[in-house]
């Protein structure tokens, strides 16, 4: 009965399906990078070659930066949800308060 009534007054259900879309894009740069330091060795490798921006590849095509600037972007975007969809419980609390 209050999980239908949460869902139709608060964005609570857009913004839990958006934290766990946040969590799969974490877990996919973190095996991008992971895969990408391994190269399928049992410890980290070497970082590879430098491009002409200072940016470190590897063999496996993956942009080390790249990806970090994607994970920090995305660790932005889950606090920011994670904080909103905090104060739309909040308010769901206010309201069934006697």
């Amino acid at each position: 009965m209050i999980t239908g009534f949460i869902g139709r007054v608060t964005p609570a259900g857009e913004l839990k399906d958006a934290l766990d879309i946040g969590t799969q894009r974490v877990r996919a740069i973190a095996d991008r990078v992971s895969k990408a330091s391994l190269l399928n060795q049992d410890g980290f490798a070497l970082p590879g070659s430098s491009t002409a921006n200072g940016a470190i590849t590897t063999s496996a095509g993956v942009d080390i930066e790249t990806e970090m600037i994607n994970l920090a972007d995305e660790q932005l975007r889950y606090e920011a949800t994670s904080k909103l969809l905090a104060k739309a419980y909040d308010q769901v609390r206010t309201a069934l308060k006697p």
